[in-house]
């Protein structure tokens, strides 16, 4: 059962738990209550888990999104931090968007309160309350089996679209797509029952190659497409014929066609079920040639054919930051990726690259200092066979560049079909958050008392931290294999067959398995242990694959762990240090770089931007996606003074506040700054000083 929901006495309530994605939420009422299951039917929402009970009020300890529905389920209004809403004697849906989706159907009049921090319903008079709970995680519904050739992998792909659970503009909502189906090598094409693709009018052409059909994977499933192969590769509807390139230039139409479609669904879907202001809308209404209220109830073929005729140049400014994009090798073995990228709606290219200009060099002292890395354990020279660096083809269009193929990456992460493998088969959850923290150099516990400090300063976040100091490998190799922690941070050494103990070096490799979620390996050259931590059990983490200055990698594991503490994925996470934290290239990310250790506070992550003027300041927010806020997901700050409900992963333009608003917004976030460029910190507890 995914959704659980049971009663509590400190604080007295309800809390609702999501067991596969170790989310909690906790539901204060004035009095102990006891809850009775009813059918999830009664709900005009999807849900996984309902419960009906009695009581008066209602207090989520957590800031969630408040739409308020009429009794059939259209969405009637959307409301901010800051505001008080009147329910009426009537029956209305409070729908309340967050970690989970929540919807509390009331049929009595009531006020909802939403505060910064938390939200509280107090009815009238006491009533029976019903409650539906869902998850935004969707496993797999079964695995499809595929022969290796290429008529037989094209059938596969098309029965991705499975997992839609509708064609309307919704489906851009993350918890409105669900997990396709896996995919394995066999002897014989097999399908499961379970699998059942929508009906589709609409067909994806493409050549026959394996590289082709991959790329046209993510298109396919958010069209629902099936995919055909043929010499003149085509999208074909009822409606239109769409002559589609050929060659290189065929996984650049495949790309601008998703994000064309799925940009303009995002905004003819604030006509539907769930309506809202939004900032992407706004700016280019006006300038589109068709109206959103008559598009939204258009059949999927006539809605494309008038995206169509939208100008490229018109939305490209608009269109949000894609979070994927996988490099993978056009051969049979990609296929079983190929469901891990479509759940993120990820771009598929293959894995063309380029050397670069220059590599790592080896060397134990620099102009800056020394470099955290063993002198007297350096590794042996490369062997002629060993892996070589490569920068992939295209580098700009993503927030994370994630490389399949054989070399070691730059400008790119290294990923592997394990780590993503290993979250779907992962242990049952912690009921805290378990961090590990190992230091095995004594010169560096000044960053050991940093992380102290950084990690786990949330109060609304059970989280439990380990520190050990000086572990030797027998002991490391027990942490690592049957700790069951959820973060594991290493400070101290490596070379590329160990990780540095003071008895020797543990190699990763020689482990049968390990059982943690996610690392930070800050030493040298500790990519090789990185990778073989992804390939026995981690989901995914941070290593190096060069010498790095030792001052440098305070700073990077400082800033690793007050992003990763405050939600953000590691994608999110390593291009804020690298881009406003001065974090070295020699880092980089090994697994899913969509892996995280924590939720976010009211919505998607996101860093706040700043530039002054005078008295005051052009205010910017830029959001990444997460596990639960994925591509499409709609997110803004809680500043009254601004309307900045966007896309997310994305930027808004600046707009003009008051020294005096950003003070008190600042109050009551703890949203890291980016000012002039340069990344601040921001403990939610005073003014703004800077």
């Amino acid at each position: 059962m995914t959704i659980e929901i049971a009663e509590t006495a400190d604080p007295v309530g309800l809390e609702v738990y999501d067991s596969i994605e170790q989310r909690r939420l906790q539901i204060e009422t004035p009095g102990s209550v006891s809850f009775d299951a009813i059918e999830a039917a009664q709900f005009c929402f999807p849900v996984d888990e309902t419960c009906r009970f009695e009581t008066d009020a209602l207090t989520f300890n957590q800031l969630y999104s408040v739409t308020v529905h009429d009794e059939t389920g259209r969405t009637e209004a959307s409301f901010d931090a800051g505001e008080t809403v009147r329910l009426e004697e009537r029956t209305q849906f409070v729908g309340l968007s967050g970690p989970m989706k929540l919807y509390c159907r009331i049929d009595v009049p009531g006020t909802i309160d939403i505060g910064l921090t938390s939200i509280r319903i107090t009815i009238d008079r006491e009533t029976v309350i019903e409650l539906g709970a869902r998850s935004p995680h969707d496993q797999p519904v079964g695995t499809i089996t595929t022969p290796p050739d290429i008529d037989s992998l094209t059938d596969a792909v098309s029965a991705l679209p499975s997992a839609l659970k509708t064609t309307s503009p919704e489906r851009t909502w993350p918890t409105l797509r669900g997990h396709p189906p896996l995919i394995e090598l066999g002897d014989s094409l097999e399908i499961p029952d379970a699998v059942d693709p929508p009906e589709s009018d609409i067909t994806l052409t493409v050549p026959r190659e394996y590289a082709a059909v991959y790329g046209a994977a993510p298109l396919a499933f958010f069209l629902g497409a099936t995919v055909r192969l043929g010499d003149e590769p085509a999208l074909e509807t009822p409606r239109f014929d769409y002559p589609l390139s050929t060659g290189r230039a065929f996984e650049d139409e495949i790309a601008g066609l998703l994000k064309r479609f799925f940009f303009l669904d995002c905004l003819v879907r604030t006509e539907g079920v769930f309506q809202y202001e939004l900032l992407e809308r706004r700016s280019i209404e006006d300038d589109l040639p068709f109206s959103f209220t008559e598009t939204y109830d258009l059949p999927l073929p006539h809605r494309l054919d008038r995206y169509l005729e939208v100008p490229i140049q018109l939305i490209d400014p608009y269109v949000p930051r894609w979070p994927l994009t996988a490099h993978v090798p056009a051969d049979p073995d990609s296929a079983t990726l190929l469901p891990y990228l479509v759940n993120e709606l990820g771009i598929v290219r293959e894995s063309r690259g380029r050397t670069p200009e220059s590599v790592p060099r080896l060397e134990t002292e620099t102009e800056t200092g020394l470099v955290r890395s063993a002198t007297t354990h350096r590794s042996p020279p490369s062997h002629p066979d060993d892996p070589s660096f490569v920068v992939p083809s295209v580098t700009d269009e993503a927030v994370e560049h994630a490389w399949f193929g054989d070399d070691i990456p730059r400008r790119a992460s290294k990923a592997t079909i394990e780590a993503y493998r290993n979250q779907l088969d992962h242990r049952e959850p912690n009921e805290s958050i378990e961090i590990l923290l190992v230091c095995n150099d004594a010169q560096m516990l000044g960053e050991h008392d940093l992380l102290d400090g950084a990690y786990g300063n949330r109060a609304d976040l059970p989280f439990e931290i380990r520190s050990e100091f000086g572990v030797e490998s027998d002991r490391l190799a027990e942490l690592l294999t049957d700790g069951g922690y959820d973060f594991v941070h290493y400070i101290g050494h490596a070379v590329e067959d160990g990780i540095r103990c003071p008895d020797g070096d543990l190699d990763v490799r020689t482990l049968e398995s390990v059982d943690l979620g996610v690392f930070f390996l800050n030493a040298c050259r500790s990519y090789e242990q990185g990778l073989a931590l992804t390939r026995r059990g981690a989901f995914g983490g941070v290593s190096t694959y060069a010498d790095v200055v030792n001052e440098d990698a305070v700073t990077a594991g400082e800033t690793m762990a007050r992003l990763l503490n405050r939600g953000f994925p590691l994608r999110g996470a390593l291009e804020i240090a690298r881009t406003n934290g001065g974090l070295s290239d020699q880092y980089l990310i090994v697994g899913d770089g969509s892996a995280d250790i924590a939720q976010s506070e009211g919505g998607a992550p996101a860093v706040i931007e700043l530039e002054r003027s005078a008295d005051e300041f052009d205010f910017a927010i830029r959001s990444y996606s997460t596990k639960e806020f994925k591509l499409g997901t709609a997110t803004e700050s809680t500043l009254q003074t601004v309307s900045d409900r966007h896309l997310s992963p994305g930027s808004t333009p600046f707009s003009q506040v008051s020294r005096d608003s950003l003070d008190e917004y600042m109050t009551w976030t703890e949203l890291p700054l980016v000012v002039d460029g340069t990344l601040h910190w921001n403990d939610g507890i005073g003014p703004v000083r800077i």
